[in-house]
């Protein structure tokens, strides 16, 4: 027996039409956002130490959160994972020092 599943009954994330330009809420005392580029945040942590970059991103299914850390001997940013929450990429982040 096959079982089919309407489409109507999948949900699906909204897909925006462009990039958020105000930083999403964190909900981590001591994480703060600063703008660092359009839909580009860098994460500071308690001490006001930089431990990364979050970078909104659109992919079919919505906004994606991607982790990024810049790397010091090439001098570039290296992307550590894309995450469905902004709180997810900043964990993400924190736990990856």
């Amino acid at each position: 027996m096959t079982t089919t599943i309407p489409t109507a009954a999948i949900p699906t994330r909204q897909h925006p039409e462009r990039l958020p330009r105000l930083a999403p809420p964190i909900a981590m005392p001591g994480i703060r956002l600063v703008p660092a580029g359009p839909a580009l945040w860098r994460v500071l942590d308690r001490s006001g130490r930089a431990i990364g970059h979050l970078q909104a991103v659109l992919k079919p299914e919505g906004v994606a959160w991607r982790a990024r850390r810049f790397h010091r001997l090439t001098r570039e940013l290296r992307d550590l994972g894309d995450f469905w929450s902004p709180d997810d990429a900043v964990d993400c982040l924190r736990f990856a020092r």
